[in-house]
């Protein structure tokens, strides 16, 4: 990745004082509870490129949000261009639904050496992903604001879990190895545009706070997953015709509109007139 054009504008755009040279901790953080997760690119029809150019001007210019590839990316580039020692990309397979089920590598994240202790670094898993860096390394419990994560070995892979709803839960697993940008484009590549993905056939949107996740889900029906920090999970079905307010409102995501065809759109439709992201 180049580093970034307008480090300042970033710092700024996840609510830091770019005088303040803050830390690898403050920087995970803000862009964790700032930036908000969603793919109405995907979801559109529209490509989703990963160059550095592109993710400062959507995420930080434009003020968008993305998903993983996006956000770890954008991350690993301030990173670097902060003067971290290392910033490695890795993928992940999410472990989330029927257990045993094959999944493909469809998750970024990063192992970050800085000062030198190597942490883990993720801020692109929607609504219920860390918020701090935890330590690149199996271990006991870390405790972020209330937060409960861990990481654990299962074979060969590495799995990062969250505690909710009384029990410790997979997010996702991976091999510990770096990978290189080809594999992730084609990560991207095939999360973005495979017909069945669900990132092409509905909406995912997610932000947090340090004391709150909410998550809002889009495909036959909506569907919001919210969750303090000790409690266990709501999940509320919302109204279709309530969801470009929601999106605004909640998540920070505006110039959402519902169109004749109930169909959420983002700006404008994909060029070629495709009919994906239809919703009902």
């Amino acid at each position: 990745m180049a580093p970034l054009a307008d480090l300042d504008a970033y710092l700024r755009r996840i609510g830091l004082d770019p005088a303040s040279a803050p830390s690898l901790e403050a920087v995970h953080r803000a862009h964790a509870t700032t930036i908000p997760f969603e793919n109405f690119e995907s979801f559109s029809g529209r490509p989703v490129p990963l160059d550095a150019a592109s993710l400062e001007d959507k995420l930080v210019r434009r003020r968008r949000g993305g998903y993983c590839f996006e956000h770890n990316l954008l991350l690993l580039a301030a990173l670097e261009s902060l003067g971290v020692d290392e910033v490695t990309p890795m993928l992940a397979r999410v472990r989330i639904g029927p257990a045993g089920a094959a999944r493909p590598l469809d998750h970024l994240l990063l192992r970050v050496v800085s000062d030198g202790a190597t942490w883990l670094c993720d801020v692109g898993f929607g609504g219920g992903g860390l918020l701090d860096p935890v330590p690149f390394a199996e271990g006991g419990e870390i405790d972020q604001s209330g937060w409960r994560y861990r990481l654990v070995r299962d074979g060969a892979e590495l799995v990062v879990q969250v505690f909710q709803d009384g029990a410790f839960t997979d997010l996702y697993g991976f091999v510990p190895e770096p990978v290189p940008h080809v594999d992730v484009e084609v990560s991207n590549w095939y999360t973005a545009t495979y017909p069945s993905s669900p990132f092409v056939t509905g909406v995912f949107a997610g932000l947090r706070s340090p004391d709150r996740c909410v998550t809002l889900f889009v495909y036959e029906q909506a569907v919001l997953v919210e969750r303090g920090v000790g409690e266990g999970s709501t999940i509320a079905e919302v109204g279709l015709d309530e969801v470009p307010a929601l999106l605004a409102e909640r998540f920070s995501i505006p110039d959402v509109s519902l169109g004749p065809d109930r169909r959420l759109v983002m700006g404008a439709d994909p060029p070629d007139g495709r009919s994906r992201g239809r919703v009902s």
